[in-house]
């Protein structure tokens, strides 16, 4: 049925595995993607949206070494924002609310328009196995697969159990089923295995909602993109809006503890420590009169809006009643309640650098099987599998890189030296040389390496080439050029900075916090 043997095999269709496929195959590996489901490519699990603080330098990061994220994003985003402008450019993380059916739309177009890349819909529930080296997969139907390297990307998959109230069954996704037999697959090879959870809230329908009791959160007036290449800017966006819970929701809320999985003991494993549900929150932070509830919409096309901040596992009268009391919710219609999810993840320590694992040669675990949460984390570890999987069957040193060099190295590295017992999130703390690795600089730092990987093509280095000598000149001009306290004065009045008395260069002017290049 399959001819030959293919160079790269990548399991599982999600952030990871789209990245994983992309890069193995681009850069020359004959690869096949299969995944359980074809038309669930690039699905968003959960909120539909890419980036935010830490994140959104990740996204950046990917799309300067040649991954496919950050395009998708521009292309199918409904909302830009760049957090954190009030602290300095090394805080200042891009956003994009995104349509979540035009992502997974874009991702698949993406891919399709690939060279070397296949697609196959199956479940793998084995791995195959020879002197200590991949060979291949089986897929449910018992089909082999012959294959030089294999990447995993499973996510939420895995023995995926979800539950909602006392109620919980089978599955990695709403609607979707569960993989089975590949955790013990690997278990029985020596592999150790943990549990984790995660949880989504339900979905509404907008126009049962008030909007004009809520507060408006519009995007950036002169909203930008994630991606270095030729990506068009936003030019009319959907605004999301913030309310908030109350003492009265709270009380509703604890009426279903003694129904609720988190705290009757279903669930064993353990949940994002900063992502938690909305019962997780009033419980542990009982002090609190209000949480803030971030209201989403899901696309330019549809009703349909994401509760952020109100994740939950209680049961579906609880989850109704609560969320009725909350102020413009009071006539809210549900299109799903919101569930947790319990999952198999491999404790990432058993992994190289590389994202290869020490017992298997030519197996690469990426994503959530390795203990992450997140689009971004998991995208930026399935683009870094599936160059390490191309150059592994190419008897090439594999890319690694550094804390100093990108957040995606700092994401690498704490996961396989010190490992994670809940998911693992990325935040602009992790980073020692967070100032270093700018949302606005990943270009500079990574292209000129991926160039020279293969990944990257001539287009990115031209531009990033451009760019550097753009900089040069712009702080060349700043560093030259002086001023008149006539001529700056009128300016530093109007962003409230104090006035000068005598010339001095544009540079030592620029240095004033309040003041942006734009201004001068």
């Amino acid at each position: 049925m399959f001819e030959g043997k293919y160079d790269v095999v990548v399991v599982g269709g999600g952030h990871a595995g789209a990245e994983a496929a992309a890069a193995a195959a681009n850069m020359g590996s004959k690869t096949l993607l299969v995944t359980m489901n074809l038309q669930t490519i690039g699905q968003m699990s959960c909120n539909p949206a890419m980036g935010g603080i830490a994140k959104g330098q990740i996204v950046r990061e990917i799309d300067a070494l040649g991954g496919y994220s950050g395009i998708v994003s521009d292309e199918s985003a409904i909302q830009f924002k760049m957090l954190n402008r009030s602290k300095g450019p090394a805080m200042w993380s891009p956003r994009v609310q995104s349509d979540r059916m035009l992502f997974a739309q874009k991702w698949r177009t993406m891919l399709e328009q690939t060279p070397n890349l296949d697609f196959y819909q199956d479940m793998i529930n084995d791995i195959l196995v020879e002197g200590g080296r991949i060979t291949g997969v089986v897929t449910s139907l018992g089909i082999p697969i012959k294959a030089k390297s294999v990447v995993l990307t499973n996510g939420t998959f895995l023995n995926g159990l979800i539950h909602i109230g006392e109620k919980n069954f089978g599955g990695g996704r709403a609607g979707e089923k569960a993989s089975h037999g590949l955790t013990d697959s690997l278990e029985q090879m020596g592999f150790e295995s943990g549990r984790m959870k995660t949880g989504t809230p339900p979905r509404v329908d907008g126009r049962s909602l008030n909007f004009d009791l809520m507060e408006e959160q519009p995007g950036d007036e002169q909203p930008g993109t994630f991606s270095y290449t030729q990506t068009i800017p936003l030019k009319q966006q959907r605004s999301c809006h913030i309310t908030y819970t109350t003492p009265e929701v709270h009380d509703l809320l604890r009426e279903g503890f003694d129904r609720s999985p988190m705290f009757n003991g279903s669930i064993q494993s353990t949940g994002p420590r900063y992502c938690p549900s909305i019962e997780d929150k009033i419980n542990r932070f009982a002090d609190k009169s209000r949480h803030q509830i971030f209201v989403e919409p899901e696309g330019w096309e549809t009703v349909e809006v994401y509760v952020n901040g109100f994740s939950t596992s209680l049961p579906e009268d609880i989850q109704y009643s609560a969320l009725r009391s909350v102020k413009g919710f009071e006539k809210v219609k549900f299109f799903r309640p919101g569930y947790a999810i319990e999952y198999d993840y491999f404790p990432p320590t058993q992994l190289k650098s590389s994202l290869e694992t020490k017992l298997i040669d030519g197996l690469f675990f990426a994503g959530q099987i390795n203990g992450t949460t997140g689009y971004e984390e998991a995208a930026s570890q399935g683009l870094m599998a599936g160059i390490n999987a191309h150059l592994k069957i190419n008897e090439k040193e594999p890319f690694v890189l550094k804390r100093n060099e990108a957040y995606i190295g700092v994401l690498i590295d704490d996961l396989i030296t010190k490992g994670t017992e809940e998911p693992y999130r990325m935040f602009t703390s992790r980073a020692e040389y967070r100032t270093l690795l700018r949302q606005d600089n990943a270009d500079l730092r990574l292209t000129p390496i991926s160039f020279k990987l293969g990944l990257a093509g001539t287009e990115r280095m031209k531009a990033v080439e451009k760019k550097e000598l753009q900089t040069e000149s712009t702080i060349n001009f700043f560093k030259t050029q002086s001023y008149l306290p006539a001529q700056i004065n009128p300016i530093l009045m109007q962003r409230g900075s104090a006035p000068v008395k005598q010339s001095d260069k544009l540079s030592k002017i620029l240095a004033r916090p309040k003041l942006r290049r734009e201004d001068l």
